[in-house]
């Protein structure tokens, strides 16, 4: 009886940590009515679950973002993803930066904060709704990142539950249009992992016409204030060094916290094979400047990687 009973766990177990359809190819074997459209988790929590108040939440947000020119081509982003109350006005110091600009993919990389899994998934759904309408899925990059390496996959029901990429569409959809987008998470955030995929965002960008990188990451969880202002200080050295390889050693030795460090990275090493040679940081806040409680905070900053000048290594 002991045997059956330790063999049924083993098996619910098993269950629970790959309850994903992981086939490769399950894409095409159901339709396209809806089922395929990822609904928002977010809407009405988050950030408002009415348009109006949604897009006037996220406009305000933008207006009051004021970032000064910033010569060079614009690779990537790095933004929050906590509830807007908290990070959306520094999220858009980044998001301002999107106005007037013509990007029309997306590839946003961000942590896997509830389901574990190996390696990295993107995701092939047809689509993520808000309350702003539908924001498509790149389908066809999608597929061709999944099969590019054995350690890249398709875990839907990760994505499902992920909050992390789902907050960024709002501010997307104000900014852009026309534009489709390519969701990923990781699972595992060793450098490893973050190189590997370095080296296929970069192929999948260089190819690209106009291609913007979006890595989503907070800071430092639930410190003092002057704690998390210190911890925070020294991850944001690191990122606008353009030292990926340092802030993962920082990383692990503790002397900064994010939870999305591994998109970070990935990014940054992304955006260097890309000719990026310098990040600017936009705005850091954290929770504390929002709710005046400064006893456990977590931080957030908005940042942008840029060549070097506006003649870009990479000429679209």
């Amino acid at each position: 009886m002991a045997r059956f009973i330790i063999s049924i766990l083993i098996l619910l177990l098993s269950f629970y940590w790959f309850p994903f359809n992981a086939d490769k190819d399950a894409f095409g074997a159901e339709d396209e009515a809806g089922r395929f459209i990822r609904p928002s988790i977010l809407a009405g929590t988050w950030y408002p679950g009415s348009p109006k108040i949604l897009k006037r939440t996220v406009d305000a947000y933008l207006n009051q973002a004021k970032v000064p020119p910033l010569k060079g081509h614009l690779k990537a982003i790095i933004v929050p993803h906590a509830g807007y109350r908290y990070s959306g006005q520094v999220a858009a110091y980044a998001y301002r930066l999107l106005r007037g600009r013509s990007f029309k993919r997306v590839i946003l990389v961000g942590p896997s904060h509830r389901v574990p899994f190996p390696g990295i998934s993107v995701n092939l759904q047809a689509g993520y709704r808000t309350p702003l309408g539908v924001v498509p899925v790149d389908r066809a990059t999608a597929e061709a990142i999944l099969h590019t390496d054995s350690r890249i996959h398709w875990y839907k029901d990760v994505h499902a539950v992920e909050h992390s990429l789902e907050i960024q569409l709002p501010f997307l959809q104000s900014v852009l249009t026309n534009f489709s987008i390519v969701p990923i998470l990781m699972g595992q955030q060793d450098f490893e992992t973050c190189a590997l995929l370095a080296r296929v965002l970069a192929q999948i960008v260089r190819s690209s016409d106009s291609t913007l990188l979006i890595a989503s990451s907070d800071l430092s969880h639930f410190h003092s204030y002057a704690e998390a202002k210190k911890l925070d200080k020294r991850f944001i050295h690191l990122v606008e060094a353009m030292d990926p390889k340092g802030l993962y050693k920082a990383l692990g030795r503790g002397e900064c916290e994010a939870c999305g460090g591994g998109p970070v990275i990935a990014v940054l090493l992304a955006c260097k094979r890309l000719g990026a040679t310098r990040c600017a940081a936009l705005y850091y806040a954290n929770s504390g400047d929002v709710t005046g409680e400064k006893d456990r905070v977590v931080g957030y900053m908005a940042g942008a990687v840029f060549t070097s000048s506006d003649k870009d290594p990479h000429p679209k």
